[in-house]
């Protein structure tokens, strides 16, 4: 590819603004600076410009590790939002593959791909979410059957879809839930249904996608193509 096309893609830039970058010697390939917009990128090539390096044109798909008091939208006007975690060119592109609220941590999937997340939002798709969840009160016997039933929430004309509710910790209250819903703070108003309250809500898992345990709170990754991938599945 053309390295001025590589820049319109890379950075939204208009064919005449990507040749005044590269022109002004901003942008190397393979740590050489190359002021000819005509240069052939070849594959696997590391294109960089001011010292970032720029993401091969196309989608991308990011797995973000949220800490608590970042909400998932471009704006708020009292919380920060986790866009400003990432180091993304054009992230005004970037949309969130099903939210977490400000208070709850974990995996969040970042895309320009509407069509994948369409795959993991839409109810009709069934993509699972594993949460980990800390109580307030005590773990009831019922509470397993209960949610492999379906729960009853307020304003709401059906029962929850079944869900898979595992016991982690009694005495800490610790438990593991996995539903492929997305109802508004759904797993909240499940336990409050049951008449307990969730303390800490921490997302494991979407889909075969699993948070890597090498991210600290704010730190993310791109997604491997077997992870892009099993989201089709």
């Amino acid at each position: 590819m053309r390295l001025d096309k590589y820049l319109c893609d890379a950075l939204g830039a208009t064919r005449r603004e990507a040749t005044k970058i590269i022109k002004s010697g901003e942008v190397s390939v393979d740590d050489v600076v190359q002021k000819s917009g005509a240069f052939k990128v070849q594959e696997g090539a590391c294109v960089e410009w001011q010292g970032r390096e720029l993401a091969k044109p196309g989608p991308r798909y990011l797995m973000l590790f949220k800490p608590q008091g970042f909400v998932c939208s471009h704006e708020d006007g009292f919380n920060q939002t986790a866009f400003t975690l990432l180091d993304e060119v054009n992230s005004k592109d970037l949309h969130f593959a099903g939210r977490l609220d400000v208070d709850t941590t974990g995996l969040v999937l970042i895309t320009d791909d509407g069509q994948w997340s369409h795959r993991i939002t839409s109810p009709k798709h069934k993509c699972e979410k594993t949460y980990r969840v800390w109580l307030v009160d005590p773990i009831e016997a019922h509470y397993v059957e209960q949610f492999a039933q379906g729960i009853e929430l307020r304003n709401e004309r059906e029962l929850t879809k079944p869900a898979k509710l595992e016991i982690v910790d009694a005495k800490e209250h610790e438990v593991l839930l996995t539903i492929h819903e997305g109802k508004y703070h759904q797993v909240k108003r499940m336990f409050a249904a049951l008449g307990n309250k969730v303390e800490h809500l921490h997302r494991e898992r979407i889909g075969d996608i699993i948070l890597d345990e090498s991210l600290e709170p704010g730190e993310y990754r791109a997604l491997t193509e077997q992870e892009i991938d099993s989201i089709w599945k």
